[in-house]
């Protein structure tokens, strides 16, 4: 059993002196990972001039691998790196990760090809309140699209030798990429997703390692780490989001990297305070040669060097996956754990075990819409709002701050909610919290697409609508975050407790997949990476976001009839007791941003 710090001995607030560590470390590994998130979908549509259909696609291929990838990390961890060594790795590899976005090169150039002549098309800046410009030899001119994008309107044609007015069909245009920077783009969004296997699933193990199981500061220790989460969150949006778009895409990634080598700084310097909790199983097994002079520890690290090659392929071909084949792969899952729980399980494990399914399949149509924040519901905010408060054309990353700012002003709220309820036989149960957060994931979409109609066809979304929405989503995600993978391993059977993680994380990145294809289809023409008909674009957004959060909830609704035969088959009476029931806080293991109040 774990020992937790002597009571006479140095604490943190309190708590063991490890836990300033791993606070900070994690603090400043979020800030890294959300600030550069921030950033990434401009990035792409308007520094390397992806479509937004290519975008979105490549980013939900991005953030879906992160999380898949933990389960590599946390199995090598749990069976012979120990978490130690896999956090340093990890860190190590994004720091090398982030620090790589900041090489951005000259960008690529968008050519226009009109009467035999060629000009290039640009933006004058970053952001939403860039401009296209046109620029010849002679000069160059700001560009508009009138008559609903069928014309393009040049407003000092003498300075580019152009007539004042062109219609669209009578130029062409193509994208000249520098295949260098973009390489270096693929491979150090694999170096992240690498890291973050390697470093996520294995930090929070080392939480729960610093306290015994009866120990009475363990919820208040993670309740502390969690709020390094969201602090490195808030602060990374604000921070890393400005200096993006005001200064330059490199001193946003920049200082995301910055970020992430203070954490492996902090947490190298402070292995002393872990007191030995998170070394590897079989320091020995570690020495033992595979092949040739290949260590076990070194093939380790290798499985590193081959997630980064498989992962950059997949970032690379993320537009050539066909949807039916991730689909194919979710529904095999779904049958194999099905058919494990007929075949090998008996009594109340079986019920149990489907139950448990059910909690890591109702998490998809969640995380599909709520993971719409940082692709097109950013690209939305930065086209089509009216960000100016107080004078201050605020950039569209910055509001990202305000899931991890709602999150650390209203989880208390609600924890002290469901405590008192509880008090009173009142708490819903968790299949109900499930509904009200899938519930509360499309009613957010719908309050924005009001804003959007309230704005007329090409009016600017008001901004308090962008604020509305993230405190529905935020709302949402406390009924649904707290409650998914802690009843998920309560509910499977002992034995394949780590095999039920690994479908939640699973399925947690097949969610984010299904983000990028929902994204896919909010995707607008553009020059230069800006829009050139407004009217059509809010279109499709209310489309797409009406059409998506009514199937959300529509599912809301079938899952809160569904809510009486849930509760039959947790059995949650059996549980009472029972030492597999408390396997979900056990050492922290497999917690995510799902359960974890991340942003």
């Amino acid at each position: 059993m774990t020992q937790s710090a002597p009571a006479g001995g140095k604490t943190f607030f309190g708590h063991p002196r490890g836990l300033a560590i791993l606070f900070f470390t994690e603090m400043w590994e979020r800030f890294s990972y959300y600030g550069m998130r921030g950033l990434l979908i401009l990035y792409l549509t308007q520094h390397f001039l992806f479509s937004d259909e290519r975008s979105a696609l490549l980013y939900g291929a991005y953030t879906a691998l992160v999380y898949v990838m933990t389960i590599i990390g946390g199995t090598l961890a749990d069976r012979y790196l120990g978490q130690r060594k896999a956090v340093t790795y990890g860190a190590i590899l994004l720091v090398l990760g982030h620090f790589g976005m900041a090489f951005e090169g000259a960008g690529s150039r968008e050519i226009l090809t009109y009467q035999g002549q060629e000009y290039q098309v640009t933006l004058d800046g970053r952001g939403g309140d860039a401009s296209q410009i046109i620029i010849a030899d002679s000069g160059q001119s700001l560009i508009r699209f009138e008559d609903n994008a069928t014309r393009m309107v040049i407003d000092q044609p003498a300075a580019v030798g152009l007539p004042a007015s062109i219609a669209v069909a009578d130029y062409t245009t193509r994208i000249e990429q520098q295949p260098l920077y973009v390489n270096i783009l693929y491979l150090s969004l694999a170096l992240i997703i690498a890291g973050v296997g390697y470093l996520k699933a294995n930090i929070s193990t080392i939480v729960g390692s610093l306290y015994s199981l009866e120990d009475k500061r363990r919820d208040s220790g993670f309740t502390i780490f969690y709020m390094g989460i969201n602090l490195g969150s808030f602060l990374s949006a604000i921070l890393c989001g400005y200096l993006g778009i005001a200064y330059g895409w490199k001193y946003g990634f920049g200082l995301a990297g910055l970020g992430m080598l203070a954490g492996l700084g902090v947490f190298l310097w402070g292995q002393k305070w872990l007191e030995g909790r998170a070394e590897p199983p079989d320091p020995a097994k570690l020495r033992e040669r595979v092949f040739g002079p290949v260590t076990v520890e070194m093939a380790c690290y290798g499985v590193g060097l081959v997630i980064i090659a498989v992962s950059m392929l997949l970032v690379m071909k993320s537009h050539l996956i066909p949807d039916w084949f991730v689909g194919a792969l979710g529904i095999a899952i779904v049958i194999a754990f099905i058919a494990y729980a007929v075949f090998k399980l008996e009594g109340d494990e079986r019920p149990r075990m489907l139950a448990a399914l059910y909690f890591i399949l109702a998490q998809i149509p969640f995380w599909a819409l709520f993971e719409q924040a940082g692709s097109s519901l950013n690209l939305f905010t930065d086209r089509l709002v009216d960000r100016t408060m107080f004078g201050w054309s605020v950039p569209a990353p910055v509001f990202q701050f305000l899931n991890a700012g709602y999150i650390v002003i209203f989880a208390p709220i609600i924890a002290w909610m469901w405590t008192a309820l509880a008090r009173r036989g009142r708490e819903p149960s968790a299949p109900l919290k499930f509904s009200f957060g899938v519930f509360g994931v499309g009613l957010g979409f719908l309050a924005l697409v009001a804003g959007m109609k309230a704005g007329g066809p090409t009016g600017l979304t008001a901004v308090y609508y962008i604020f509305l929405i993230y405190w529905i989503h935020t709302m949402a995600e406390l009924m649904l975050s707290p409650v998914g993978l802690s009843t998920v391993t309560k509910l499977a059977p002992a034995r394949v407790v780590g095999l039920s993680m690994g479908a939640w994380f699973l399925y947690s990145g097949l969610s984010n997949y299904l983000a990028g294809v929902i994204a896919r289809s909010t995707g607008a023409e553009t020059i230069g990476g800006q829009l050139t008909n407004v009217a059509a674009a809010k279109a499709t957004y209310a489309e797409v976001y009406t059409n998506v959060a009514y199937v959300a909830m529509a599912i809301a609704v079938v899952m809160l009839l569904l809510v009486p035969v849930i509760k039959r088959m947790m059995r949650l009476d059996t549980l009472k007791g029972d030492p597999a029931a408390d396997v979900g806080n056990v050492e922290g293991h497999g917690m995510n941003r799902h359960e974890r109040f991340e942003t």
